[in-house]
């Protein structure tokens, strides 16, 4: 199955070489191109390609922004947004993030990296390590339950899940991976993945950066 990715960078050796890079694998297509935010934005919509690799700084819009468009929670057809930039800042990597990006990178990333997190994203996974996950939000967990009146109520998040979903969701955003939290449960690792899948469905979230978010938003887990 191939996965088709839009490229989103002003910069023109950039972007030719992510093109470059990723064309040359067989699983990849690169279907479009784009200099700037609400190019990126037009085509992602136009296209509806599988993954879309995202500078943050751009004219026009900004990656953050053209992220919240495509890939946010108020996106009518959310698109995977993968966030690079030159930068390696919390503050970027958490705005990114609240975004509806699905990851990050640095620009430096050796290709292999680069090929292997389109990969990741197209599949449905999040690139970002459990621990730089948790410990990221957790710094910003603060802002992110204070975003404007947008959180919500502990009992309406969770309403829909069981018990043990509410467990399962907590050890996600502590940062554990689906072995740790079946070792910690004493479950089968399968029954943890379907556990994560269905709280996935319940709660509309695509990954596990959401979920972490998610998690701190609703108070679930408190900052360290």
């Amino acid at each position: 199955m191939t996965t088709r990715v839009l490229v989103c960078d002003d910069q023109a050796m950039m972007r030719a070489g992510y093109v470059t890079i990723l064309g040359a694998q067989a699983d990849i297509e690169v279907v479009g191109e784009a200099d700037n935010g609400v190019d990126a934005v037009r085509e992602a919509r136009r296209l509806r390609p599988d993954v879309v690799v995202m500078d943050i700084r751009m004219p026009k819009l900004d990656g953050i922004e053209a992220t919240r468009l495509i890939a946010g929670p108020e996106s009518p057809d959310r698109v995977k947004v993968l966030v690079v930039t030159t930068f390696n800042l919390d503050e970027y990597v958490f705005e990114a993030l609240r975004a509806g990006a699905s990851g990050f990178l640095l620009k430096d990333t050796p290709p292999a990296e680069m090929i292997a997190g389109v990969r990741t994203i197209a599949a449905g996974n999040a690139l970002l390590a459990p621990e730089v996950t948790r410990g990221l939000i957790g710094r910003y967990g603060e802002r992110i339950r204070d975003d404007g009146g947008a959180a919500k109520r502990v009992e309406e998040a969770l309403a829909d899940l069981t018990a043990r979903e509410v467990e399962v969701l907590r050890l996600v955003a502590a940062g554990m991976s689906n072995a740790e939290i079946a070792d910690t449960l004493f479950l089968g690792r399968e029954t943890v993945k379907t556990y994560v899948s269905r709280i996935f469905a319940k709660l509309d979230l695509r990954d596990r950066v959401q979920a972490v978010v998610l998690a701190y938003r609703i108070g679930l887990v408190t900052p360290e």
